[in-house]
């Protein structure tokens, strides 16, 4: 299956490793629970010395596989799956961080990202917020106690691309762990693997999954980092090759211990959505560079935040790591455009806050998921009061733009 494109290996993912009774989906597997035919059984499965299920709320059959699905999407050696993206993050950085340690991380995140790393710092674990898109604002933030870098691969919601394979090669040179969320990308777009990425996170909930029906979040090994020379590996941890130590950890302290358990149900439907992530992805990608276009040259748009347009500040590297510019993007309106008139008067897109629906989805960010940062980290962000963030679906793009071009009309 290796020499197989990326959809054809993802469709079949479940068959290549045998599914029960000729199903070509692998099954929601419901029981929290699995017999072992013998006392040893049950040992050397909890140990970790023969394969097998112990509990539901580490390991089920029908989320395993989705994590094998998501290991072969990312190029990766294995894959631990959550209940949200924001639960593989939370987990993955409290189970590897620990008081007294540094973490730099791009200040372009997603809201709730932003939150959670200043928890961190509840916890003595120092964070840095820098402008990532200058590996050199990285290398200058660096103290000797760094463990780790974190970044995302395309910004939400202003869209500024970090300097992705500068700070892998930074990373690599100083052997610092180098984590990278790729859900604004998702794995058919980009493989943070290339750049070095040891660590590769997404939120399943939204471009993977695809259809706004299930929550979940995952962590994928990519075997770049060597964690033989991390220092806050469990003892316990260091069993077998040494690149499978940090997902171990992860999985133990993070998921097993914090309980945020992927549901199988849930699994499911992340599973059969990920089957059409490229064929959803061209749709909506297209349809967001036309809409990008059509946005710069309508008078009532005083900014228009997409990486397809030239005069986006990383325009050339987005061409030269992606394979297309995504379908996330963010328009600021005029100071004389009514930001809450314009969303009322849209009929097709919908207000809501997710993204990576098969719908588009807009929502004025400064009201709402950015509130609680306040006006000055959200200048920081590029965020003013009059900024819509539009995940582009893949309706006909035709009535997208006839529905936007009503709305603006509409609020003057």
């Amino acid at each position: 299956m290796s020499t197989k494109g990326f959809t054809t290996r993802i469709l079949h993912s479940d068959r290549a490793i045998g599914v029960e009774h000729g199903s070509l989906h692998k099954p929601v597997h419901n029981s929290i629970t699995f017999e072992h035919e013998t006392a040893a059984d049950i040992a050397a499965v909890f140990q970790g010395k023969k394969a097998g299920y112990t509990y539901g709320r580490q390991v089920n059959p029908t989320v395993v596989a989705l994590e094998k699905k998501l290991s072969l999407m990312e190029g990766g050696l294995a894959t631990t799956c959550f209940a949200t993206g924001m639960a593989a993050i939370s987990a993955t950085l409290l189970s590897l961080l620990k008081a007294g340690d540094h973490l730099v991380s791009s200040s372009f995140l997603f809201g709730n990202t932003n939150s959670v790393f200043n928890t961190l710092k509840n916890y003595g674990i120092e964070v840095s917020f820098v402008d990532a898109t200058d590996v050199a604002n990285v290398a200058a933030a660096l103290q000797p106690n760094t463990r780790a870098v974190f970044v995302e691969t395309i910004a939400n919601p202003c869209t500024q691309i970090a300097d992705l394979a500068a700070i892998g090669k930074l990373c690599g040179e100083q052997g610092l762990l180098y984590i990278v969320d790729n859900t604004m990308t998702s794995p058919w777009c980009f493989q943070p693997k290339a750049v070095g990425a040891g660590l590769v996170i997404n939120s399943l909930s939204k471009y993977i999954g695809g259809h706004g029906n299930a929550l979940g979040g995952s962590v994928t090994e990519t075997g770049v980092f060597d964690w033989a020379n991390f220092p806050n590996i469990i003892d316990a941890y260091k069993t077998g090759a040494a690149q499978n130590w940090g997902l171990l950890q992860i999985k133990k302290k993070g998921l097993r211990d914090m309980g945020a358990t992927l549901a199988p149900e849930s699994a499911h439907h992340i599973a059969i959505g990920a089957e059409t992530l490229s064929l959803r992805q061209e749709r909506s990608a297209a349809n967001a560079a036309k809409l990008a276009t059509w946005f710069a040259a309508h008078p009532a748009i005083a900014r228009v935040f997409h990486p397809s347009l030239e005069a986006h500040p990383q325009h050339g590297r987005a061409q030269g790591l992606f394979r297309h510019f995504g379908a996330l993007m963010a328009i600021e309106l005029k100071p004389e455009v009514d930001c809450f008139r314009f969303l009322d008067a849209l009929e097709l897109a919908v207000l809501a806050s997710n993204l990576g629906d098969n719908r588009t989805l807009v929502i004025p960010v400064a009201h709402t998921i950015y509130a609680e940062m306040g006006p000055v980290r959200r200048a920081e962000m590029g965020i003013s009061d009059g900024t819509v963030r539009i995940s582009v679906g893949i309706e006909d793009i035709d009535d997208l733009l006839a529905d936007f071009g009503q709305a603006l009309a509409s609020a003057g």
